[in-house]
C-alpha cells in the first residue's frame, strides 16, 4: 500500500501580498454601494472586528496574522520536507480563471508535463518577497500519476473531467500557484511535481460573480448558476481518490487549497466579515475527526456560512476518512477584517 500524507493550508492572495495591502477586500466592501450605512464606520461592526480594526490601524494586526499563518505553512512544509513524496496533489478551486462561460467542470484531473505560471500579474512588485512582477515560474506537471487517477475514478463510478493543459492565460489557477508559493515562503524551492485536481467550489456564483465580487459592484448576473457538486459528492471522490492512490506505485501528498469562511460571500454579514462561528464549529470538527459531518453539510448551509471553498477540504476529509486518519496538528487563524480566517492542518501516515 503506497504512502499518502494530507495537509490542509489556505491559498489566500493577501498572504501574497504586503501587509499594507492585508485589509484590502475590507476597504473594498466598503465602497460597496450595497453595504447599510450603518456598517460604514467601526462603531456598527462587532466589538472584536472593532479592536482588529483598530490594531490594524495602528500597524500590529497584519503582521500578527501573517506570522500565525506563515507558522501554518512552515508546519506544512516541515511535513511535507520529512514525507518527500512523488508528487503533490491539489485540491483547489477556480474564480473565472480555467473555468468559463465555455465550459464548467464540478472537478478536473490536470494531467499535466509542466505549467508555466505569472503569480504577480495582479500584485506586481508589491508581493511579500519583493519579486519582479513579470516573474515566471514552472511547475513540473505528474501526467502518469493523472492519467492513473483519472482513470481509476471512472472504475469507481465517477465520470471525471481531465485536461492536458491549462486555459488560464496566467498559468495555474491561484488556489494551486499561491498554496505552492506559500509553501515556499522561504524560498528553499519546491522540488515535487504537481497534479492540480479542480473542484467547482462556487457553484451558484461561478460565472454569476466574474470570480468573486461582482454582486458587491452591482454587476453580477441576477440569475444564479447551476449548483456545483455536493460536500458528499466531494467527500465521495476523496476517498475514492485515496483509494486509487493507495493502490498505485507512488508516495503521494494530498494538499486541500482553501480558507473556509470568506467575508465576501458572507451575505447574512453584508460580506463585511467572514462567519468565525461556523469556521470554530469545522474546526473542531475536523480535530475530533469527525468528518462525517462534514459528507452531510447541504449547499444551503455552506452559502450561508460563505465556506464555498471548504469543498477542497471536504474531498481531503473523505480521503482522510477512507485511510482512518485523524489530523496530527490543526489550527486557525482567526480574523474578521483580512478576508477569511486560515486553516492548516497536517495528517501524518502512520510510523
Amino acid at each position: 500500500m503506497a504512502e499518502i500524507l494530507g495537509l490542509g493550508v489556505t491559498h489566500s492572495p493577501l498572504l501574497l501580498g504586503t501587509d499594507a495591502r492585508m485589509a484590502g477586500i475590507t476597504e473594498r466592501v466598503l465602497q460597496s454601494p450595497r453595504l447599510p450605512d450603518h456598517l460604514r464606520t467601526p462603531a456598527g461592526w462587532p466589538e472584536p472586528m472593532q479592536h482588529e480594526w483598530a490594531e490594524h490601524q495602528a500597524g500590529r494586526a497584519a503582521p500578527a496574522h501573517r506570522k500565525r499563518a506563515i507558522d501554518g505553512f512552515r508546519a506544512a512544509r516541515a511535513a511535507l520536507d520529512a514525507f518527500n513524496p512523488d508528487f503533490v496533489l491539489i485540491f483547489g478551486d477556480d474564480q473565472y480563471e480555467n473555468f468559463r462561460e465555455d465550459g464548467v467542470a464540478p472537478f478536473c484531473v490536470f494531467a499535466l508535463d509542466a505549467v508555466q505560471s505569472r503569480p504577480y500579474h495582479r500584485n506586481g512588485t508589491a508581493n511579500a518577497w519583493g519579486e519582479p512582477a513579470d516573474t515566471l515560474i514552472t511547475t513540473k506537471g505528474h501526467k502518469a500519476g493523472g492519467r492513473y487517477l483519472a482513470g481509476a475514478l471512472v472504475e469507481q463510478g465517477f465520470d471525471i473531467t481531465w485536461a492536458y493543459r491549462m486555459r488560464h492565460e496566467h498559468g495555474l489557477p491561484h488556489a494551486f500557484i499561491n498554496a505552492l508559493l506559500l509553501l515556499d515562503y522561504d524560498r528553499n524551492g519546491l522540488p515535487w511535481p504537481v497534479l492540480p485536481f479542480h473542484v467547482n467550489c462556487y457553484g451558484s456564483s461561478t460565472i454569476s460573480k466574474k470570480g468573486a465580487f461582482a454582486h458587491l459592484e452591482g454587476t453580477r448576473a441576477e440569475i444564479p448558476d447551476p449548483p456545483g457538486p455536493t460536500a458528499a459528492r466531494c467527500f465521495d471522490i476523496g476517498a475514492a481518490t485515496a483509494r486509487a492512490l493507495a493502490a498505485s506505485p507512488w508516495r503521494v501528498a494530498l494538499v486541500a487549497s482553501s480558507s473556509w469562511s470568506h467575508s465576501f460571500l458572507t451575505g447574512k454579514n453584508h460580506y463585511l466579515y467572514p462567519d468565525l462561528d461556523s469556521d470554530r464549529a469545522r474546526l473542531a470538527e475536523l480535530r475530533n475527526g469527525d468528518f462525517a459531518s462534514w459528507r452531510d453539510l447541504s449547499t444551503a448551509q455552506l452559502e450561508d456560512a460563505g465556506q464555498q471553498e471548504l469543498l477542497n477540504w471536504v474531498c481531503l476529509a473523505g480521503a482522510m476518512d477512507a485511510l482512518g486518519r485523524k489530523p496530527g496538528w490543526a489550527d486557525l487563524a482567526e480574523t474578521y477584517i483580512f478576508a477569511a480566517p486560515k486553516a492548516f492542518a497536517v495528517f501524518n501516515p502512520p510510523a
